[in-house]
């Protein structure tokens, strides 16, 4: 994760948040209240239904329908055109603009939980917190993909140590394993096959896998 997060108060202005966005390159901020408890998160999407309010509104007033002639008999049809959140189109400070509460991991989240998240709820950036929801960081999608440079001969050895001593003990030389651009193989004999969808779903949460091979036979 980020340690040092570029964060706002309840009250930041609508217009400061843009100018931190743009400064900063990010696409969210973390909103804190007190010693830094995380309350919410405004982000570039809470930000554009003001646009969207100026686009549709700019020529009439937004609190009355706007018409427009369709063919349909010939007979002119009264259209609404409404906003996708008229609430946060009107709204000027990051506690009215802000999603509450937020989506938070804790520092002990994995990189995979981490992901998923982000994938299910289509997000890029998660506040880290700590049991007290005080932010300890951020993490977001560039951080996860850094793990996969991780170096190939230091993912070889926690395979090693962590995954083929524990299923494949005895003789320590029957399975040996070769990571190239992350691409973890284990070659070698095995006494149980059983052993095999094991080692390919703890061989996959080392972080830093790309992908699993087995050149594997039975003694």
């Amino acid at each position: 994760m980020t340690r040092r997060v570029v964060t706002v108060g309840r009250e930041a202005r609508f217009k400061r948040i843009v100018r931190l966005m743009q400064e900063r390159q990010v696409s969210a901020l973390p909103v804190l209240e007190g010693m830094g408890r995380v309350v919410g998160v405004v982000s570039e999407a809470d930000l554009l239904p003001k646009e969207e309010f100026r686009e549709r509104f700019r020529d009439s007033d937004p609190d009355l329908p706007r018409s427009r002639l369709r063919s349909t008999g010939g007979t002119p049809v009264t259209q609404m055109r409404r906003l996708s959140d008229p609430a946060k189109a009107g709204a000027v400070t990051a506690g009215e603009l802000m999603t509450s509460p937020a989506l938070t991991v804790r520092a002990d989240t994995t990189l995979a939980e981490a992901a998923q998240i982000m994938a299910t709820v289509q997000v890029r950036r998660l506040p880290v917190v700590d049991g007290q929801d005080l932010l300890q960081g951020i993490v977001s999608r560039t951080d996860l993909l850094k793990v996969f440079l991780r170096d190939d001969e230091d993912i070889a050895r926690q395979v090693r140590r962590e995954i083929v001593s524990y299923l494949f003990p005895s003789p320590p030389s029957a399975v040996r394993v070769v990571v190239r651009d992350g691409i973890v193989t284990l070659t070698g004999s095995i006494p149980d096959r059983s052993l095999v969808p094991a080692a390919a779903r703890l061989a996959r949460a080392v972080e830093g896998v790309v992908d699993v091979r087995f050149e594997l036979a039975l003694p």
